[in-house]
């Protein structure tokens, strides 16, 4: 049974410039859009009760609280029933949050990227360092105890001093969770073919990440995975259903799904999705070398790592046989650690997860 769901929510009023997400500043094809998700879900959902329902984006913002409505009225939740939605802090209004909280939604991720208005400016975004505290202020005036802020290091011209200072700032404001994504410029965002100047090199990123876990955890966020800090009680359901490599749904143009051992995405064309909702652009059936892979790099992960007997028993494998002189070599470079029920990366084991983890892949 897949009882996890994920929508996107393709909008935007304005593309950031280091943003290579699939979305659009094309709001007069919601309504159209919305509808194509309805008939998507209609035919795909089975009527699981679910764990986790999460609205990502884009901006899922941008729909109104009735909106917001519609869509969860087409799952089976109740209280128990994580439901994220990630929002924009500008234009954020306690009446929106006070609709909000009544359709079900229990999750805020607001997208703060940083505290520093000058670099929030020469990145794209639309909001100010004040929109997120107040935004904050509001859903926690509205009652919701779950809120989560989204950070990005290594932007044009920050310092670690700068990131260390929007750390400190947002653990005052009584959040709950924390998420860092180093700054990566890809192809199809203004930043790739307009590189800014400044931008701090690899080895002052790492030493930001380094700084972030030394203030994150010492104030009492749990590092449970590789970019995501939480008090105790507070960790994302739906994050976590995705690094234990459980199945869910992916709702939406460009959204990902996993069904009984497939991977499948939709289009990327917002008009063929709105066309064709019910049309995978891809299936693929994983094998069985692919899925211990996949779940050996999801659960690296995690800060607890991955559970050496479980992976044992689903594979009918000897994990520390096949993988011995991997394990011993990144043991012995310090990259990976024992634990009583498998292996960990250790902090510096992580900021070279890319190269270690590749060793594990046939």
């Amino acid at each position: 049974m897949v009882k996890n769901v994920y929508i996107h929510i393709p909008f935007c009023k304005s593309k950031c410039k280091y943003c290579s997400f699939v979305s659009f500043c094309l709001l007069n094809l919601k309504s159209d859009y919305l509808s194509a998700l309805q008939k998507e879900i209609i035919q795909s959902y089975k009527n699981e009760k679910l764990n986790t329902l999460y609205f990502g984006g884009g901006s899922p913002s941008l729909l109104t609280a009735d909106e917001f409505s519609k869509i969860i009225k087409l799952f089976i939740t109740d209280n128990s029933t994580e439901i994220t939605a990630e929002l924009n802090p500008e234009g954020i209004t306690p009446k929106y949050l006070k609709e909000l909280k009544n359709t079900g939604v229990n999750r805020l991720s607001f997208g703060c990227q940083t505290f520093n208005d000058k670099i929030l400016k020469d990145i794209g975004r639309q909001h100010s360092a004040r929109d997120v505290v107040n935004a904050v202020k509001f859903a926690q005036d509205n009652g919701f105890d779950n809120i989560s802020l989204d950070f990005i290091y290594g932007l044009p011209e920050q310092t670690i001093d700068m990131f260390a200072y929007d750390l400190e700032f947002a653990i005052s404001l009584g959040v709950q969770h924390i998420s860092l994504y180093g700054l990566k410029i890809e192809e199809g965002c203004y930043f790739f073919k307009n590189r800014p100047q400044n931008l701090p090199d690899d080895d002052v990123q790492a030493d930001m990440y380094l700084k972030a876990i030394e203030i994150l955890t010492k104030n009492n966020f749990e590092h449970y995975e590789i970019s995501n800090f939480a008090l105790e009680k507070f960790k994302s359901k739906h994050n976590l259903n995705y690094w234990n490599n459980n199945s869910y749904y992916g709702f939406g143009v460009a959204a990902h799904g996993y069904e009984n051992g497939i991977r499948y995405f939709n289009t990327s064309n917002l008009k063929e999705y709105i066309n064709y909702p019910n049309v995978h652009k891809n299936t693929h059936k994983l094998t069985i070398q692919e899925q211990l892979e996949e779940e050996i790099f999801l659960g690296f992960r995690k800060s607890e790592g991955i559970n050496t007997e479980k992976i044992n028993k689903k594979f009918n494998i000897d994990f520390r046989k096949k993988y011995s002189a991997t394990v011993d070599k990144y043991i012995s470079y310090g990259y990976l650690k024992d634990t009583n029920t498998g292996f960990t990366l250790t902090k510096e084991g992580i900021l070279v997860s890319n190269v270690v983890l590749s060793e594990f892949l046939e």
